[in-house]
């Protein structure tokens, strides 16, 4: 049976020592996030993931969801009563508005909820996720009436959300859907048409589910510019908010998946459905971009999760198995044989895994944070410094998370030899499970191409140059602290590698778009090899302080320390290499004709 204990100590760590929100308490939300709080809301949560969640991942994936003729879903045992206590819990309104029910605390905190629900069971934790991004939709372009309607019961729990946008034929391109919207007397929209991979599209965990459905109306332009968004309740809200009758919406069946088994994915059947649309006619592209902005976030945090989670099986496998000798001699002579924890490689994918799953950790807490200050933070400057950084960063967080994440569970699967591809063992699920981040709400590839070619020339370049900026700004710093100087000098390195792929795409993505298509997943990678040092040297600079202030946990800080050391000596390197990669160009990735692949 696999384990899992929620990374209380860590998180509270970045939360209250690195990000020190104690500082933002004049701002809203705010005022309740001093270090108790903080402690309560981390430990709690933990809590209940380990307790409630973990127990039911293993089991759901070997159950699965179920289909019945009349349409409805089951999910796996556990999962609905799991749900009620998350409900009971409060969990899903911490960050929502008071206005609506919700507690109105900061998204960093939100986004802890987050973390530690995916390490326990991800595919549970789509269903709330989900219904988070639908909220966020509904509150930045619903009318106050469709507001009043639906978020009070959608941030209770009482009702789930999804979001409906592929459809057989189409999946980035959504210029091409064909699901049809036809205006009713009634001001309200017959929706028809059919989207598939449509995550928590139908379930017995909520009463109602609230889809949000891209369509075109009569006359719309067949491009991406012709789509509008709409609300499609399962059941029906009647004015008074109760519920009436069943829409004509059902599921015509769950995809067969390789993972998240007990995650209801659905191909969705909109037959004449009653619909309301959202925002303005023709543009629901945006208004689901918001939805879906929340969603890369969540994928992001879902890559670490699972990394997390495979990794803290690796290191108890490693500790209680025995295999071989250690090179310099037995470890345990009085033993057959030594853990192996003794093996420098296995040693050296435990520690990527320790690098990686601490260094994202805060590096998606940090981005937490700046989604706060981007409404939040007292100026206007401040709010725009904010809102550029986390815009630029959102598809890094998601990509390289996600890409980082998935081959951390493959390592932390081979750690355990062949006991790794038995399912028994659980590290299998970690696997297939991390495997569908990459894909979703943008694959890493497209993740990529909205980093370099709308990210990085938006407003004149001023956010990555902000980025840079912070980066040089840390690494100045860094080199006042023996003990930081040799990473501030490796991240000040794969900063400079990034400077110049940045420079190269200038000079030679405009004339010849292919080489910026070419390089922009190694650039990707690049940014989040930078994006993590520097998260490494503000957590590296709080261990120093903390070490000299004769901290009682000093094992702790001299952990963060060594851990700090290894990620420059073993990921900084790469930036070089990638940067090589991405100035070959294009030519000789693009010169061949389709049937050159093709094998006689």
């Amino acid at each position: 049976m696999p384990i899992y204990k929620a990374p209380t100590r860590d998180t509270r760590f970045v939360l209250n020592e690195v990000l020190r929100l104690e500082q933002y308490g004049n701002l809203p939300g705010f005022e309740n996030t001093g270090a108790d709080m903080v402690d309560t809301v981390v430990e709690e949560c933990g809590k209940f993931a380990a307790e409630v969640l973990a127990p039911i991942n293993l089991s759901g994936d070997q159950e699965g969801c179920t289909r019945h003729p009349d349409g409805s879903v089951t999910t796996p045992a556990g999962f609905k009563e799991a749900f009620q206590l998350y409900r009971e819990a409060g969990w899903g309104t911490l960050a929502a508005p008071q206005e609506f029910g919700g507690q109105g605390m900061p998204h960093v905190l939100g986004f802890v909820v987050e973390e530690f629900v995916a390490t326990a069971n991800q595919a549970w934790g789509m269903y709330p996720g989900l219904t988070a991004g639908a909220i966020s939709a509904i509150l930045a372009k619903g009318s106050p009436e469709q507001q009043a309607k639906y978020l009070p019961r959608m941030i209770a729990g009482e009702w789930t959300g999804t979001m409906n946008l592929t459809e057989p034929h189409c999946g980035t391109d959504l210029g091409l859907i064909r699901t049809r919207a036809v205006p009713n007397a009634d001001g309200s929209y017959a929706i028809t048409g059919t989207k598939i991979f449509i995550s928590a599209g139908e379930h017995d965990m909520s009463e109602n589910i609230i889809h949000l459905v891209l369509a075109k109306t009569p006359g719309a332009p067949e491009s991406s510019k012709g789509i509008s968004l709409f609300i499609v309740p399962k059941v029906l809200v009647n004015d008074d908010g109760s519920l009436g009758e069943r829409n004509a919406v059902s599921c015509g069946s769950i995809e067969h998946k390789m993972g998240i088994h007990g995650n209801a994915t659905c191909v969705m059947n909109y037959d004449g459905a009653t619909g309301w649309m959202v925002g303005e006619e023709n543009k629901g592209l945006a208004a689901m971009f918001i939805m879906m902005n929340a969603a890369r976030l969540g994928v992001g945090i879902q890559g670490l999760a699972q990394a997390e989670a495979a990794y803290q099986n690796a290191v108890q496998y490693a500790q209680d198995r025995r295999q071989g000798r250690a090179l310099t001699g037995p470890a345990e002579p009085q033993e057959k044989a030594d853990p192996l924890f003794v093996h420098p490689d296995v040693r050296r994918m435990l520690m990527d895994a320790k690098a990686f799953t601490e260094g994202m950790r805060a590096f998606y807490l940090w981005g937490g944070l700046l989604v706060d200050l981007s409404h939040k933070a007292a100026s206007e400057e401040e709010r725009q410094t904010a809102d550029d950084m986390i815009s630029l960063l959102t598809p890094v967080l998601k990509g390289y998370g996600t890409d980082k994440g998935f081959d951390t569970c493959v390592q932390m699967q081979q750690v355990f030899g062949g006991h790794g591809y038995i399912e028994e063992w659980g590290m299998s699920q970690f696997v297939r499970d991390a495997r569908i981040a990459q894909i979703y709400e943008g694959t890493n590839g497209i993740q990529a191409m909205d980093l370099v070619g709308r990210k990085l020339a938006q407003n004149g370049g001023r956010a990555v140059q902000a980025f840079f900026a912070e980066v040089d700004a840390a690494c100045a710093a860094a080199k006042a602290q023996p003990e930081q100087e040799q990473l501030a000098v490796q991240v000040e390195r794969a900063n400079g590698e990034l400077k110049a792929a940045t420079m190269w795409f200038m000079q030679n993505g405009m004339t010849q778009p292919n080489n910026v298509g070419a390089g922009a997943h190694h650039y990707m990678h690049i940014m989040g090899i930078v994006a993590l040092g520097l998260m490494w040297l503000k957590m590296g600079a709080v261990a120093v302080e903390a070490i000299a202030g004769g901290s009682a946990d000093k094992a702790f800080y001299e952990a963060k320390l060594v851990t700090a050391r290894y990620f420059g000596q073993r990921f900084t390197p790469d930036a070089g290499a990638l940067r090589r990669k991405l100035e070959a160009g294009s030519e000789a990735m693009m010169e061949l004709p389709v049937e050159a692949f093709l094998r006689a």
